[in-house]
């Protein structure tokens, strides 16, 4: 279930070699005695600018910094793009409901505002590949001792978790052993984290980083094992929204994405943002 983060699968076209192949014939000439000129495969056409549309309203993904300037995860990762695709970054802000309709009006090349794969919106839009996902994590107290988080090594533990959310469904169908206590709130979940009444607490990787990392929390606790993936429960992942018309700008996009990926580019932006690490 533990599921690592972005794998990435290489396809590798092999060319036939053998000395035995058939040669190809020879072009006919022409009038003019001149052969005609082989014809290939059009080469990408360059893209001088990547116009993107986002939002300023959603830290840490994409919001204004003290000193007035767009940030985010969200506007680093536009920037790595277009530094990939050897292009200029135009990053124009917009109010969340009229992105979409922006980018079908033609206003846009692309939307980075940490869309979700699918939704209504599916049918008007194109998406990239997956370039983030949310886990659900669980926390405990720090510097106790090493535990795996796995149904297994949790049998029998205390669990806190919010009431009537998506980590509570998914304890429920897989840590069915560990004593699963539901909170009213996340707030009194994490309460019970620190005065020693759950032992352990689960909760979406990014509200648990960030109460973590705050003074709310007291230095009490810290993240334990990695984190949780399964897409029933915790969604399909971020993507940046294209416009169907325009399939080589995703080609050009996921190339990119996978570039900054190897080249841990992108480790380096998320943990920018998120500095305890989400997975």
């Amino acid at each position: 279930m533990q599921a690592a983060l972005f794998g990435a699968v290489l396809l590798l076209a092999g060319m036939p070699s053998s000395s035995s192949a058939q040669a190809p014939p020879t072009p006919a000439a022409t009038a003019d005695g001149a052969a005609p000129a082989a014809k290939g495969p059009e080469a990408p056409q360059k893209r001088l600018v990547i116009r993107f549309l986002t939002t300023d309203d959603f830290p840490p993904f994409n919001y204004y910094d003290d000193e007035g300037i767009l940030t985010g995860l969200n506007v680093d990762l536009a920037r790595a793009v277009c530094l990939e695709v050897g292009a200029a970054c135009d990053i124009k802000v917009r109010p969340w409901e009229e992105l979409m309709l922006a980018m079908k009006r033609g206003d846009a090349d692309a939307v980075i505002a940490a869309q979700t794969v699918g939704g209504p919106t599916a049918n008007d839009v194109d998406f990239s590949d997956r370039y983030f996902q949310t886990p659900g994590r669980f926390a405990g107290p720090a510097n106790s001792e090493a535990t795996e988080v796995n149904p297994g090594d949790l049998y029998g533990k205390r669990l806190g978790v919010a009431k009537g959310t998506t980590h509570e469904a998914f304890l429920r169908a897989f840590f069915r052993d560990s004593r699963i206590e539901a909170f009213e709130n996340v707030e009194l979940a994490r309460d019970a984290l620190q005065q020693g009444k759950v032992d352990f607490l689960f909760d979406d990787a990014i509200s648990l980083s960030y109460w973590l990392k705050g003074t709310l929390a007291r230095g009490c606790c810290e993240f334990k094992g990695g984190g949780f993936l399964e897409p029933k429960y915790f969604g399909d992942g971020l993507a940046i929204a294209v416009a169907r018309n325009d399939p080589m700008l995703k080609a050009q996009v996921n190339d990119a994405l996978k570039r900054i990926r190897r080249s841990g580019r992108f480790e380096e932006i998320v943990n920018r943002y998120f500095p305890l690490g989400l997975y």
